[in-house]
């Protein structure tokens, strides 16, 4: 632990700010695997409602720089491909 006053707050903030980046990654994470399984029972009504929540919290995790741009990027053309896949 740190002696000093200004180390000992610094180490409080991070925990706070680690817990809310945890909620963001998880937030998108679990928006990601609902769009996700909504596609494997083939379910496109609910596939296309889901993509686009799940796209607006990869790209809030992004903002907030819980993940890459290029990672966020991925993620939803990985989405759009397999949402895509489903209409055709």
């Amino acid at each position: 632990m740190p002696n000093i006053k200004s180390a000992m707050k610094r180490v409080r903030v991070i925990e706070t700010k680690t817990l809310q980046n945890n909620m963001v990654k998880s937030a998108y994470k679990t928006a990601v695997k609902k769009f996700e399984q909504a596609v494997t029972e083939g379910n496109v009504e609910e596939a296309t409602k889901l993509f686009s929540f799940a796209t607006k919290k990869v790209d809030q995790a992004c903002t907030k720089g819980v993940i890459v741009k290029n990672t966020a990027a991925r993620k939803k053309s990985n989405m759009a491909k397999k949402l895509n896949a489903m209409n055709a």
